[in-house]
């Protein structure tokens, strides 16, 4: 019990005296001033998805047709809203996309960035709803492990991120995840109304084309800030790149889980962790000051890439899109999310089950 307090302590002391490094332009801005409003909220998310699935098990789902078409069209709004200030912020202020580091100055435009930020972050509240909407309408097949993990820590983790980096390099992941956003949002909207309007829905599957060009990006971009030794923290830069390979890490799972591994008759592992060493020992090539020609590591990482590419193309044809097409007529939607189909929700995949 001794060790416990004091390991209590000295966590509470490291973030007391981290807290004195913070950006001192947000500490005053909505649930900004401590971290646990942000931590209560994201368990009362869990505590919903776990325990309101059980709530509804012998009750009625709930119908929720214009609800969901104008909470779509809200984080169109909000998304859009993000996405604009940043690209034209970061425009006017000549920001780097190789490497920016954060002005924690009040000039405007840089303001306009710190608070593009901070709605980006509060968006992510807001897109907890999607799950809750699940859990009342007993749609729990749309609920998957991807989904909730998620929802559940883009919320904490960009409270970080805003309290102490809103500015610099932090700019482009919220920039391009905003506009995928509102790509994603107006595909929901629109299938929310009903199957009626499935056919103005033909684009559906390139949204997880969408989803899976932002997660690369978004390594790609993580990668090359640590080789070129930016002046932007570098806790934030590897915690960035963390969390997407393990956002990565679950939407393979998921696929191969899904959609492969049922068609599949023989075990395809050896391919499978051929492809994980690989990349993984491409990027470490990289951020390590190795003693090996660095055209020679760029040619291996961007082969790396092609290769990669083209293996989910080829998935993608073979088991996802010519099994969509045969079931087309099958299916239908959920707050834009594909039930029983391979729609993206933020980021994520819903299952093929059927409750």
């Amino acid at each position: 019990m001794e060790i416990a307090t004091d390991k209590y302590f000295e966590i509470q002391k490291f973030y007391n005296w981290a807290l004195t490094q913070s950006d001192v332009r947000v500490k005053d801005w909505f649930l900004m001033q401590s971290y646990t409003p942000t931590l209560v909220i994201t368990a009362l998310y869990v505590i919903v998805v776990t325990w309101g699935q059980k709530f509804m098990e012998n009750r009625e789902p709930f119908k929720y047709k214009w609800t969901l078409f104008f909470y779509n069209l809200g984080l169109i709004v909000m998304n859009f809203h993000i996405f604009s200030e940043l690209l034209l912020a970061s425009i006017k202020l000549g920001y780097s996309y190789s490497c920016q580091p954060v002005n924690y100055s009040d000039d405007p435009d840089e303001m306009r960035i710190a608070k593009a930020l901070w709605w980006f972050y509060f968006s992510k509240c807001v897109e907890m709803l999607d799950t809750v909407f699940f859990v009342l309408r007993k749609k729990n097949n749309q609920i998957s492990f991807l989904h909730v993990y998620h929802h559940a820590t883009m919320f904490p983790i960009w409270w970080i991120g805003v309290k102490w980096v809103a500015g610099g390099q932090s700019f482009f992941g919220a920039m391009v995840n905003s506009f995928i956003h509102v790509v994603m949002y107006t595909y929901y909207g629109i299938s929310a109304l009903g199957p009626q309007y499935q056919k103005y829905l033909w684009w559906k599957r390139y949204l997880t084309m969408l989803q899976l060009t932002q997660f690369f990006i978004g390594m790609v971009y993580g990668i090359q800030t640590l080789y070129f030794d930016c002046d932007y923290p570098k806790w934030m830069q590897w915690a960035g790149l963390v969390y997407g390979i393990t956002i990565i890490t679950l939407f393979m799972n998921f696929y191969i889980q899904a959609y492969i591994r049922p068609v599949q008759k023989l075990s395809k592992k050896p391919e499978k962790i051929q492809f994980v060493v690989g990349i993984t020992h491409s990027m470490q090539s990289l951020v390590v000051r190795c003693d090996f020609p660095e055209w020679m590591q760029w040619a291996l990482i961007f082969y790396g890439f092609t290769i990669l590419l083209l293996f989910l193309n080829f998935y993608f044809q073979a088991y996802i899109i010519s099994k969509n097409e045969k079931q087309v007529n099958k299916k239908s939607s959920t707050n834009g999310h594909i039930q029983n189909g391979n729609g993206v929700a933020n980021g994520h995949v819903e299952t093929k089950k059927t409750n």
